[in-house]
């Protein structure tokens, strides 16, 4: 008996030990490992993509914003700010109802089938309003003009870049709206467009808050 006691002390004591070296390694020392490893390597992407202006952040590379104006009273949805470039829809968002301390949204599609009326007139409406919206006087933005992503928003609602054919039809009114010329805001896009990573991968693109980070700083300087 007493034999039987021992060998079951002894064996709770190797599980113990066990158990309290994994949690060690596992639990501690490998996230202080990686941890050291990502903000010694890639700080930048392991704190969120971080976009700072002024000293101050101001968003992620990684995750689209609205630039709109306030809402007005009785309206539901608030009428885009016409001198920031504009990014893609977000209609699959909706309102966060978790944790409602904080004004946040949902990532989500619109979950709505290509042949949807909804889709298709959600789709007619955001072609009508970018036409509107970035014609200006001597320059007329035609339906054939807008691209998809002007009117469609991703499967994440959070997209934070626009190809750039979408931030050059945006660039004679973002430029009547700040009083800068069309070569001006037109050098911002060049100078903002990233091209298809290692030369292949992907799409060239733009990424509008940082387009509009540098829009801030060349209104400044005026």
């Amino acid at each position: 008996m007493n034999h039987s006691v021992t060998n079951t002390v002894r064996l709770f004591g190797a599980g113990l030990r066990a158990l309290l070296m994994l949690t060690l390694v596992t639990g501690v020392i490998y996230p202080l490992l990686v941890t050291g490893v990502a903000q010694g390597l890639f700080h930048d992407k392991a704190n969120g993509s971080e976009i700072t202006a002024h000293g101050k952040v101001v968003g992620s590379s990684l995750i689209g914003q609205p630039y709109d104006l306030p809402l007005k009273k009785g309206q539901e949805t608030p009428d885009p700010d016409l001198k920031w470039f504009q990014g893609r829809p977000a209609n699959g968002l909706g309102s966060n109802s978790v944790n409602t301390q904080y004004k946040l949204l949902l990532s989500g599609a619109t979950n709505l089938s290509a042949d949807s009326k909804d889709l298709l007139q959600q789709v007619r409406d955001a072609k009508a309003a970018v036409v509107r919206n970035n014609s200006v006087p001597g320059y007329t933005v035609k339906p054939s003009q807008v691209p998809a992503e002007a009117v469609t928003s991703s499967g994440s609602g959070l997209d934070p870049d626009i190809s750039p054919r979408y931030a050059e039809l945006q660039v004679h009114r973002v430029a009547a709206r700040n009083g800068l010329s069309v070569g001006q805001v037109e050098r911002l896009v060049k100078d903002k467009t990233e091209g298809r990573m290692v030369g292949f991968i992907g799409e060239p693109r733009v990424n509008v808050l940082e387009l509009n980070v540098a829009l801030r700083d060349l209104v400044a300087r005026r």
